[in-house]
């Protein structure tokens, strides 16, 4: 909200553009009030637009928007105010309050008595009338009383009937209107006086404006409270009759009086409404969306009430209701309407065709399919939408399109045959290219949403429509239908589900196809698999563990579709798209037995019984890659010495050339046969040499593991990186993945756990800790184990648990309940008994206390913050397994922490025992090993679980489809706990990989290597997932590629150097490599990011953390499965806590607000900080001593500037930034060529502009200064470094720093090796790379016994001996920094340039950098984990940081931007102005950005993302608009342009304005 001020002060006239502090006057609407002066018809209707007006107009206002900011500060959240002044202040403004409501008492009832006085030709009774209006403005409803409006109402609607004073008539109907605002019961006063039917007389006679105008506010006012009485009188016909008279704010107010009549419609009788249909009809044209909204609620509002009678619904077709809607719903209308409008707006389709043959037939001529298409197609793109409301309006809109493609589809079935249906089935019956046409548009979509994660009513509803146009169509039709998607393979995708109605469409749909189309897909069902799963279904035991299994993916019952379902029970699928849905819950249509019938129905009727044979029903293809998989089998078992390394290596290559020519060959492969064949699991086993199936990997002792993987790893990567002359998307890796994904597609069932609908409560959560929480507790029976002697038995009957407690938590609260100590005699211990009983009454008073202040608090209405800080606690209470670190972060230490310490371990003087049971956690606080085992149902909980995840794995196991919520939490659980057995703790996550216990003189292995393959094997895909399942070799297949195609070059790299030391080539500019990576998105499954989205959509989810396991699993072991936006939200979530992540989610949803960017803290309150511009480090420095571990946003102001908000604090992150690049603060390396003058800085600066990007500068370990500044200052500038980086990503600000990419890497935790310096400075990379090449050369040709003398020209740097070079033992670039000190290290010679390289690769990119980016790494961590970045690649880290800048298309600036208060899209200088934009240079485009917004790049997302949206408006001036300079608003990115004469001048004020206007925040 800051203002650009002046920089120079010559000129008056032509100053610099000022950037505006945003006022809200800015936004204000204007406030005229209609004159009281009566207006005729006929005469000039001089009321303004702006009246009654809602949307923003320009004020001429100059009001400091610093001075305003400091006005609302408190009102913001001032982290300064103290609450215990506010309470005298509530006490005063009580006493004002009753003194102002006794007065106001007073005056009216002198104004009652004054209305009731007759005579003086009415004067008295207008001054009573505008004394009345005065009074009523500003009382409350305390002033009045139920009698004294009962007496004013008769008087007020007597004096509305006064057609002789048309003054008296309009301050009369204005005294209702403000009656009824202050005192709404008042409404039902007036309506028994006749005031309804009054003020429909006054709209009908329409003789005033001003006083028609006011009768129609009069009429919104009552109708809120008595909309029968209006509709009763007249009131519809009244409002819409002359309502094109008005304008648009007022025609606003007359539809909210029709919108809240139908909103209470009567369900019998009369229907006077129906007349004012046609007027709505004409309305729904109009442009204004607030009005369109309102027509829209009314009509779907009136077709609820008619829907029952099929002449009503004729009747509502007459009047081009279906054009209307159906254009409102097409994309490209001019008139956007909110989302619930527009799912009403289907349901009113569906209503309409559904009881009228007329609607039916309109809608197919209007080719309704194609609309259709377009919502459908939209489906998967709404898990990218941020707003959980708008997912869940999306989905409501998905089931809202089905039904009405069920209605578009009849099929006559028994009682259902009535004549409208058998009507619809005639009508599609003689007209087939209707049915093709709309079949084409949505069979092909349908198959989508099913494959992009749908729920299962969702999956249902798509189905069963495919399963109607597939019944619909004859035979040609059919086939040209089924070409637009492979109906096979979605069939066998369908078959692995469990539910049985899922089933029963999938068999039904392949029997009509079978009937129709036998001889065109018999052969595609046995090769996708179809003929397999349908023998899986009747026996099962036959695929005991089957390559294609039956899975379930289970989503519980109460979701976001299910809304429209039955609320208190759960509604069968049957009926799940009945457009009546019935008050009971009918019983299922379909049993198993069913299901099974026709299964063996189909495979008996249509399938030969050789075919069921697996040997002879087996494809060609199926049976080639099964060949391929046994030969990389029989290779990985081949014994040692057989063939010599080479061979193996030349056989490898050739059956994984074989493979890759078949995936890509002419027969299509399908993902049946790929899965079927085995081909994953043998190249899993084979790459990995096994090692993907070990619990732990460890590589210390032996290296035998690494030097085979590296081998295999540059042959695979050999045959998918070494094409240089094809396109990316052909490379043999491409073919890959995409069967990869495919069958992950087709196989994974990981569940989605949504809680839509679920309504918050206040529980009572007695374990672990005895506390007041806002969710359901489960309630738990805890028993003691059979056979069990040492514990005792819990003496509670039933517990009530939180859920999400950990178990650790759990067995703290039971430990002193149950532990029993026993003497060496073999006898109970008293003492210990007693102990435990005052141990057990502490911890239950101390729950019953705590829980008595938290129900308290949330009782006392007045104790509004207290219910505030409750709910803040309770949504804190995030459990967050990190697969990283293995630990488990609660945010709500207080609670989970302390107390939970003291109730898990016993007392000192309970000492451990030499008996049996002896307590294992004796030892006290330093003994962490487990001591009870806690079992659910007979299976062992996982301690690294929450009791709801834990819970919830044990149904999602089950054989059922759904989890039904309520049944969730109202069931009782047994959990059976027994004493632990001792044994050797096991940390499957720790892995002794990284340590190098073999000398030098070893088997030298590149680092590299040895990170990139312990990161490969070290960590768990999904805990809940099991090796021997298909899903996790395509996972870990997936997981090895991605790391190849990253670390591509490298590998080539090492192809290349091992192919020069063996003399295969002899050209060192040879070793030089272009790789061809696959893109990055083409690792991403659709599928998972879109069930992770929906997953932390889901606001239970997100306040609780319980999210399902693979969803931590998978991102912190695959994060490139989800998506870029995907992924940051769950960053968000996991570093911040839900509260950011859900009022992110609100705020972007509000995208025509204007909020400034600054409430991206979940409302946490924000720091302002007073900074100076010739001290920007300095003051930043302070800035972060302060607030670095502050949650909430810190804001900027520059001293002595009043600006203040988003501007100025963007502006300050950049200025930061380019101090950061300054020469010579010893943090960088500095390219000297490149230096650049920076003219954003307080004075003209020299700053580092390296292409390659920044890296630390190396420093010996052993030096105190670096480049005669003490190391300890660039240590701490390092360390300030990290605080800004961090705290710009949790305020989401956008630096200009361009870090290298190895810096990234090394931010995010990866080690570095001798390939990655040519990225930072490649000419020492390249250098270095030749060296190493030479160095491997001499290790062969010694290998290999070869003599010096054949071999010396062979050991040259490019035809110069190694002496010759005349290198020291010096770092290059830095003479200041000696690599060694040994006698032997003083020149580089041939036997020593091993050690050169490593002692060069060392310096610069290990210890000589490792304190900087420790220090760097320690700065970060303290505003929050460094650990939570570690789910980015290097580019996605730098885009979440550094935002974009990159080209704007002028289509793409149309979009994005708003023109407003004078300008269009069409406006000449608008049309200027972007073509401007578009021939701005690189530099200029910056200017441009940071002059508008503050910031010299945008967000990350672009120009879309910005929010508030980028908006132009016109400037007015009074004298030439040539001489003004724009002007902006950083706060709201508003940019005020004058209207130039020419786009020569315009361009020529902006390159002014962008160049001068910077450097301070002014007001204009």
């Amino acid at each position: 909200m800051g203002s650009r001020g002046q920089k120079r002060t010559e000129a008056a006239d032509e100053l610099p553009a000022d950037k505006r502090t945003c006022s809200s006057l800015e936004f204000r609407p204007s406030s005229s009030n209609c004159s009281s002066i009566p207006t005729h018809l006929n005469s000039p209707i001089s009321t303004p637009d702006a009246y009654m007006e809602t949307s923003s107009s320009a004020s001429g206002s100059s009001r400091s928007d610093g001075d305003h900011e400091k006005e609302e500060d408190s009102a913001y959240g001032s982290c300064d105010s103290d609450d215990a002044e506010q309470q005298p202040r509530h006490h005063i403004l009580r006493d004002y309050q009753r003194r102002r409501s006794s007065g106001d008492h007073e005056k009216l009832s002198s104004i009652l008595t004054n209305l009731k006085e007759e005579g003086n030709g009415g004067s008295g009774q207008l001054a009573a009338l505008t004394e009345l209006c005065e009074v009523l403005s500003f009382c409350n409803e305390d002033s009045l009383s139920s009698l004294m409006a009962d007496s004013l109402s008769p008087l007020l609607v007597k004096l509305a009937k006064n057609e002789s004073n048309a003054d008296i008539m309009l301050l009369a109907i204005r005294g209702m209107t403000y009656l009824c605002d202050v005192y709404p019961r008042s409404s039902a006063f007036l309506v028994r006086h006749d005031a309804v039917p009054a003020l429909c007389e006054r709209l009908l006679a329409i003789e005033y404006v001003d006083v028609a105008e006011q009768c129609l506010q009069a009429l919104q006012k009552i109708s809120r409270d008595q909309p029968h009485a209006c509709l009763q009188a007249g009131a519809i016909m009244a409002v819409l009759n002359f309502i094109d008279f008005f304008s648009i704010s007022v025609q606003r107010v007359a539809l909210s009086t029709v919108v809240n009549i139908c909103k209470r419609l009567p369900s019998e009788g009369p229907t006077p409404f129906v007349e004012a249909i046609p007027n709505l009809c004409v309305l729904l044209q109009h442009e204004d969306q607030q009005l369109v909204e309102s027509v829209a609620t009314c009509l779907i509002k009136i077709s609820e009430r008619m829907c029952q009678s099929s002449e009503l619904l004729e009747e509502l077709c007459k009047h081009e209701l279906i054009n209307q809607v159906t254009y409102l719903l097409k994309s490209n209308s001019r008139t956007t309407v909110s989302q619930p409008i527009y799912n009403g707006l289907i349901g009113l389709l569906v209503k309409l065709s559904s009881g009228s043959f007329v609607a039916f037939r309109n809608l197919y001529e209007l080719n309704i399919s194609n609309t259709l298409k377009d919502v459908l197609s939209a489906y998967d793109l709404s898990h990218g939408i941020s707003s959980p409301h708008l997912v869940d309006g999306n989905c409501n809109q998905v089931h809202e399109v089905l039904k009405l493609v069920h209605e578009l589809l009849p099929t006559s079935t028994g009682d259902q045959a009535n004549q409208v249906v058998l009507d619809k089935e005639s009508f599609l019956a003689d007209h087939h290219d209707l049915l093709q046409r709309f079949g084409m548009d949505l069979f092909p979509v349908l198959v989508q949403v099913v494959n992009s994660g749908a729920n299962i009513y969702v999956f249902y509803g798509c189905l069963s429509v495919i399963r109607k146009l597939v019944f619909l169509s004859k035979a040609d039709v059919l086939s040209e239908l089924l070409k637009t998607a492979n109906i096979p393979s979605f069939l066998a995708g369908v078959f692995t589900r469990k539910d049985h109605h899922l089933l029963m469409l999938a068999l039904q749909i392949a029997e009509i196809i079978l009937q129709k189309l036998s001889d065109v897909f018999l052969n595609s069902f046995v090769k996708e698999g179809v003929l397999f799963t349908i023998d899986a279904l009747l026996m099962p035991e036959k695929c005991s563990q089957p390559k294609l299994p039956v899975f379930s993916d289970i989503q519980p019952s109460s979701d976001s579709s299910q809304k429209f379902f039955a609320r208190e029970f759960h509604r069968c699928l049957c009926y799940a798209f009945d457009t009546v849905p019935s008050s009971l819950a009918p019983p299922c249509k379909i049993d198993k037995d069913t299901v099974c019938n026709l299964a063996k129905h189909i495979k008996t009727n249509y399938f030969a019984p050789e075919l069921v044979e697996s040997d002879k029903g087996m494809t060609d293809v199926l049976q080639n890659l099964r060949t391929f998989s046994t030969a990389l089998s029989n290779l990985i078992d081949m014994p040692v010495g057989c063939d010599t390394p080479a061979q193996h290596e030349e056989k490898f290559y050739s059956i994984l050339h074989q493979i890759m020519l078949k995936l890509n060959g002419r027969e299509p492969v399908s993902t049946f046969e790929f899965i079927e064949s085995g081909i994953v699991k043998s190249l899993m086993h084979y790459l990995s040499n096994g090692l993907y199936m070990r619990e732990n990997v460890e590589f210390n002792g032996s290296f035998d593991h690494l030097v085979v993987l590296g081998k295999r790893f540059q042959v695979f990567a050999k045959l998918f990186f070494s094409y240089s002359d094809i396109l990316v998307e052909d490379l043999p890796l491409s073919i890959l993945i995409q069967k990869l994904q495919s069958a992950l597609s087709s196989l994974e069932n990981f569940p989605v756990i949504s809680s839509h609908g679920f309504k918050q409560r206040n529980s009572f959560a007695t374990v672990p800790n005895g506390r007041c929480v806002m969710y359901p507790c489960f309630r738990v029976r805890f028993v003691r184990g059979e056979g069990e002697t040492c514990l005792s038995d819990c003496a509670e009957d039933v517990s009530f648990v939180d859920p999400f407690s950990s178990l650790d938590a759990i067995e703290g609260y039971l430990w002193p309940k149950i532990f029993t100590k026993i003497t060496e005699t073999g006898e109970l211990d008293v003492e210990a008994l007693e102990q435990r009983d005052i141990l057990v009454k502490a911890n239950s008073s101390q729950g019953k206390s705590s829980g008595c202040m938290d129900s308290m608090s949330a009782d006392l209405p007045e104790m509004q913050e207290d219910e505030t800080n409750l709910s803040q606690m309770a949504s804190e209470q995030v459990h967050l397994t990190e697969s990283n670190s293995g630990e488990t972060m609660s945010l709500d230490e207080s609670n989970m922490g302390s107390s939970g310490k003291e109730q898990e371990f016993p007392t000192e003087s309970t000492k451990p025992m030499k008996t049996p049971c002896s307590a294992s956690g004796g030892n006290g606080i330093e003994d962490s090993s487990p001591r009870l085992l806690l079992y659910l149902e007979g299976h062992q909980l996982d301690r690294t679980l929450t009791l709801y995840q834990a819970i919830l794995q044990q149904l999602l196991n089950s054989e059922r489809e759904f989890i039904t919520w309520s049944k969730l939490w109202s069931r009782v659980y047994t959990i059976t706990y027994k004493k632990a057995v001792e044994s050797k703790k096991d940390d499957p996550w720790e892995c002794s990989y990284l340590e190098d216990k073999s000398p030098l003189s070893d088997k030298k292995i590149d680092s590299m290597q040895m990170a990139f393959f312990s990161s490969m094997f070290a960590c768990k895909l999904a805990s809940d997932l099991d090796k021997s399942s298909p899903i996790y070799d395509i996972l870990f297949l997936l997981k090895i590629l991605e790391g190849i195609n990253r670390y591509s070059f490298h590998l080539m790299s090492c192809e290349r150097i091992c192919a020069f030391a063996e003399g295969r080539i002899d050209n060192l500019d040879n070793l030089k490599v272009m790789v061809h990576s696959v893109p990055q998105n083409e690792f991403v499954s659709s599928r998972l990011t879109g069930k992770l989205e929906q997953q932390i959509c889901d606001a239970f989810t997100l306040s609780t953390g319980g999210m399902p396991l693979w969803c931590n699993d998978l991102i912190s072991s695959c994060p490139f499965l989800f998506g870029f936006e995907a992924r940051c939200k769950y960053f968000r979530f996991a570093a911040f806590g839900p509260r950011r992540v859900q009022h992110n989610a609100i705020s972007r949803s509000n995208s025509g607000a204007s909020n400034d960017r600054q409430t991206t803290s979940g409302g946490l309150p924000r720091k302002k900080f007073v900074v100076s511009r010739d001290q920007i480090l300095d003051s930043a420095t302070r800035m972060m001593d302060l607030h670095a571990c502050h949650k909430g946003p810190l804001e900027v102001e520059y001293n002595e500037e009043v600006g203040t908000g988003l501007g100025p604090t963007l502006e300050f992150y950049t200025l930061v930034s380019h101090e950061f690049q300054k020469h010579g603060l010893g943090m960088w390396r500095e390219d000297h060529s490149s230096f650049i003058t920076s003219k954003t800085l307080p004075t003209d600066s020299v700053i580092l502009r390296n292409i390659s990007g920044l890296f630390p500068r190396p420093c010996s370990p052993k030096a105190d200064s670096c480049s005669g500044i003490r190391f300890s200052q660039v240590l701490k500038k390092f360390v300030l470094l990290g605080q800004i980086v961090a705290k710009a990503i949790q305020d989401r600000r956008v630096l200009d720093v361009p870090f290298s990419k190895a810096f990234y890497k090394l931010i995010l935790g990866q080690d570095l090796s001798l390939f990655d310096i040519q990225s930072f400075d490649p000419e020492l990379g390249r250098t270095l790379l030749e060296f190493q090449a030479i160095v491997n050369r001499k290790r062969h040709l010694e290998s290999i016994c070869v003599e010096n003398s054949s071999s010396e020209q062979d050991l040259c740097f490019r035809n110069t001996k190694i002496e010759d070079l005349y290198l020291d033992f010096t770092l290059p670039g830095y003479p200041d920094y000696f690599l060694s000190f040994e006698c032997n290290h003083k020149m580089v010679n041939l036997d020593n340039l091993e050690d050169y390289v490593e002692l060069v690769v060392d310096a610069t990119i290990h210890s000589g950098i490792a304190r900087q980016v420790e220090a760097f790494k320690s700065g970060f961590n303290q505003v929050f984990s460094i650990s939570h970045l570690h789910i980015f690649t290097e580019e996605e880290l730098e885009h979440l940081l550094c935002g974009e800048c990159d080209y704007w298309a002028f289509n793409e600036l149309l979009e994005h931007i708003k023109f407003d208060h004078g300008y269009t899209a069409s406006s000449p200088p608008i049309i200027n102005l972007l073509e401007i934009i578009q021939e701005f240079e690189f530099a200029q485009r910056r200017s441009f950005l940071q002059f508008v917004t503050g910031a010299p790049r945008l967000p990350p997302g672009g120009l879309a993302s910005l929010n508030p949206k980028l908006t132009i408006v016109r400037k007015h001036s009074s004298n030439c608009a040539d001489t003004e300079l724009p002007s902006v608003m950083t706060c709201a990115n508003y940019l005020k342009l004058p209207p130039y004469s020419s786009k020569e001048k315009m361009k020529e004020k902006i390159l002014y304005a962008i160049t001068e206007g910077q450097g301070s925040f002014h007001l204009s």
